[in-house]
């Protein structure tokens, strides 16, 4: 029986490790084949490799720094020498930067907002670039709930991530005619992440004078559905909106934060 991705082509930017290891993962269990684009190489690499073992999929990696117009160009290059096409664009590389606004040192604030959204803007490009002569395909941006919502002490990933819903739309709507559909993702916390539990957990404790455990029960508790987003949650919309399924939507931005963001 053939998956809903069978011999599909997709790249995944940020793909080496966390959420777009786990993207990259479950687009190959669906039948897709894979470029793993990340400016670690050497991470790339073994990503691919662990794919190509664990799914029978082929999966190349290629070197990408988002803000690097020639490397990201290079990286469609190479999924086109590769595979002859390209169906699927996730761009899910990025970085999180949160400082109060009046201590914001001005390149820390430059780089999220050339990673998240102008490294998005290469990335769409460049794919656009490959799709339109095919007349298909499909962008997929992951998001935040931070673009839909203020984010305290947090104004550049917010400021990134609220762009990438207005660049998602609009990209939507100039690539209707080439039959090709732009939509986002928008998660929640993750709060099982390397990013919460190596980093964040202690960080907050040490802020606010409670335990880890407290605050891991804090962001709980401000979830209706009482527990954190998981990378299965997000793979699970990104596998829909990158299948036939989702054929009559583009220019959406989809919430995956068990209802703590509802618009």
């Amino acid at each position: 029986m053939n998956k809903p991705l069978q011999d599909r082509v997709a790249l995944v930017t940020g793909g080496a490790q966390g959420l777009g290891e786990a993207l990259c993962q479950r687009l190959a269990v669906e039948g897709a084949h894979i470029v793993v684009a990340d400016i670690n190489l050497d991470g790339a690499t073994e990503t691919a490799a662990a794919i190509e073992a664990q799914t029978g999929r082929r999966a190349i990696a290629a070197r990408a720094d988002v803000t690097n117009e020639d490397e990201v160009a290079q990286a469609v290059d190479l999924a086109i020498a590769t595979f002859g096409r390209l169906d699927i664009c996730v761009a899910n590389a990025g970085v999180l930067i949160a400082e109060a606004i009046e201590t914001f040192p001005a390149e820390k604030w430059r780089l999220v907002m050339n990673v998240d959204l102008f490294g998005y803007f290469l990335t769409a490009k460049h794919a656009a670039r490959v799709m339109i002569p095919q007349h298909s395909g499909t962008i997929i941006q992951i998001n935040s709930k931070s673009g839909k919502k203020g984010s305290y002490k947090n104004s550049a990933y917010a400021a990134a991530k609220f762009g990438g819903i207005g660049l998602t739309q609009s990209l939507a709507l100039e690539l209707a005619e080439h039959n090709i559909r732009v939509n986002a993702i928008c998660p929640g916390n993750l709060l099982d992440s390397p990013l919460w539990v190596n980093s964040l957990y202690s960080q907050y404790a040490r802020k606010w004078g409670i335990t880890e455990a407290e605050v891991r029960q804090r962001y709980i508790d401000q979830v209706p559905m009482k527990r954190g987003c998981t990378y299965e949650d997000i793979a699970n919309v990104m596998v829909f909106l990158a299948s036939d399924q989702s054929s009559y939507m583009t220019g959406q931005a989809i919430n995956v934060t068990g209802g703590q963001q509802m618009d």
